[in-house]
């Protein structure tokens, strides 16, 4: 079964790289939501099948304890918190840690195939999952983009030259490497990661529909969401009686 690594921030305010100008959303509340949606997303791989590697930063904020933190954070949400893994990150930016991370999945430990997935797109379920495995069984590399020419998952059967491997647009310098190593590649549907006011829009109301359609939902985003009466109003947002 593949491995997915998630690439993590631990979830407490100090730590959390997450900003969304443009939203009702204090500081506070960004935390919770970054906590929520990596939540959803490790879960997500647990139920899929996959073997869930939690890859945290190195270095945290004085009196952060990130492997422990996230141990925490994850031991009541995971469906078998015990068999996933925590592992430092290594490397001087996010392609070379993403690219370490998988290569030594690939190589030394002689993994089938690795992923990447990113931990803020919460609407990545169990469908995705199971189709990106399909699509490894027959192409070597098979990215999900999102807007803005990003990506939220990237999975491998053999590694790529990973250097500057995320320049914008990560899309297609990923898909460029892949080709350049004669490597096939496939794509996902498109997902939003919720890392900007549009991308919150656009999750918010994908969420929405999901909602009304009786289709499964990142129920710890969710929560959130309806908690804060977060919704659309035209281009923006409108939040309850408990905005601040």
């Amino acid at each position: 079964m593949t491995t997915v690594v998630v690439v993590a921030d631990p979830p407490v305010q100090e730590a959390v790289s997450l900003e969304l100008p443009g939203t009702p959303l204090s500081d506070a509340d960004i935390t919770a939501l970054y906590g929520a949606m990596l939540a959803d997303v490790c879960a997500t791989v647990q139920h899929a099948g996959g073997d869930l590697l939690v890859n945290y930063p190195a270095e945290s904020p004085d009196g952060i304890d990130a492997e422990t933190t996230l141990r925490d954070h994850l031991a009541g949400e995971l469906p078998d918190p015990d068999s996933a893994r925590y592992e430092v990150q290594v490397g001087a930016d996010d392609a070379k840690r993403i690219g370490n991370a998988l290569t030594h999945l690939l190589e030394t430990e002689e993994e089938a195939t690795a992923a990447v997935l990113e931990p803020t797109a919460p609407l990545f379920r169990r469908k995705h999952f199971g189709k990106a495995s399909m699509e490894l069984r027959s192409n070597e590399v098979v990215l999900g983009p999102t807007s803005g020419g990003g990506v939220y998952f990237a999975g491998f059967v053999e590694p790529i030259d990973f250097d500057d491997a995320l320049a914008p647009p990560a899309i297609g310098t990923l898909s460029e490497r892949a080709v350049d190593a004669g490597l096939e590649v496939s794509q996902l549907s498109m997902l939003p990661r919720l890392t900007d006011a549009d991308g919150l829009r656009t999750g918010l109301a994908l969420i929405r529909v999901r909602q009304r359609a009786g289709l499964p939902i990142p129920e710890r985003t969710v929560e959130l969401f309806e908690e804060w009466d977060l919704t659309l109003e035209n281009a923006g947002f409108a939040r309850g009686s408990d905005s601040p």
